[in-house]
């Protein structure tokens, strides 16, 4: 396997750095869960998941790291690399997902992972992998074009490519295809990288979590106090069901923990703490639920 000691301490680092902050503008400290997993016939690692619920500004916020190693890629990994089919393999990265109180503040989620694989012939393959996406309740211009554009800043060192490449590839990724809708405005994803070589490509993928707090604390600040009623709360849990649909339905994330055995609280920690379904729920034409739809759940250049 590839030596992957100083990606290991580079993920950690993030994690403390983002819970430390994150703890500090709510006023709630995060809860450690250490988690160990034997050597097994499925997967065997560690990790800690740290959560935050019931906070002031946050109903629920879940920022987990994990390092496991197994004898076989799942099929969830190997779809666009047959030729890695059964090997052994070592998957490491920090997830987070952060469900806020206040309807007017987005749910965010960023990901950074890097994964290696040893074929029974031929030398390590590894890739990264990695983005972050935006999903407002109530959009305001000016979110999307902030978020967008920190994304675009940090992988700007890496070549002009790759803010339009990555923004396309989240529009396409984050899409709920049962629905015909986006799940939210986007940001940026990437996925199987490793064209920049090991050390290049890594450097990308650690640009982009160190620019997460960036892209997201701004808008938490502006929108965490306003204030808001029980039509916005009932649309917010509303919303929150569609992103409980594409989590479970068609997150690769998701299906390569449950398919290698993973630890099912930590993989599902992305969950919020409360979601609602109605049948053909209407929406007043020209409010701003409809706004939501008609101008933010859509493909745009938000730059």
């Amino acid at each position: 396997m590839t030596d992957s000691s100083h990606v290991r301490s580079y993920l950690l680092e993030l994690q403390e750095r983002i819970i430390s902050t994150v703890a500090a503008l709510d006023g709630q400290p995060f809860v450690a869960d250490h988690w160990h997993k034997e050597p097994g016939e499925t997967l065997q690692g560690n990790g800690i998941t740290r959560i935050l619920e019931q906070g002031r500004v946050f109903e629920r916020a879940g920022c987990g790291f994990s390092h496991v190693r197994g004898p076989r890629l799942p099929p969830s990994a190997t779809q666009h690399r047959p030729e890695l089919s059964g090997a052994p393999f070592e998957a490491m990265g920090v997830s987070l997902v952060f469900h806020p109180r206040n309807p007017y503040v987005p749910t965010v989620h960023m990901n950074v992972r890097m994964i290696a694989a040893t074929p029974a012939s031929g030398p390590t393959a590894y890739w990264f992998g990695g983005g972050m996406d935006l999903t407002p309740y109530y959009g305001f211009d000016e979110d999307a074009v902030h978020f967008h554009q920190t994304c675009k800043d940090a992988l700007g060192p890496f070549g002009e490519d790759k803010y339009p490449r990555f923004k396309t590839w989240c529009d396409e990724y984050f899409y709920l295809k049962h629905r015909e809708e986006q799940r939210g405005i986007g940001g940026v994803f990437f996925d199987d990288f490793q064209e920049l070589g090991f050390e290049g490509s890594l450097a990308m993928m650690r640009s982009v979590g160190d620019a997460f707090l960036a892209a997201y604390l701004p808008i938490v600040e502006r929108r965490k106090d306003m204030a808001y009623g029980e039509r916005e709360r009932d649309f917010q849990l509303y919303r929150r069901g569609r992103y409980v649909e594409f989590n479970l339905v068609w997150d690769r994330g998701t299906h390569f923990g449950l398919q290698s055995g993973g630890r099912t609280e930590s993989i599902l920690m992305s969950m919020p703490p409360l979601a609602a379904w109605s049948y053909q729920r209407p929406v007043e034409a020209g409010s701003a639920e409809a706004r939501l739809t008609t101008e933010f759940l859509v493909r745009r250049d938000w730059l």
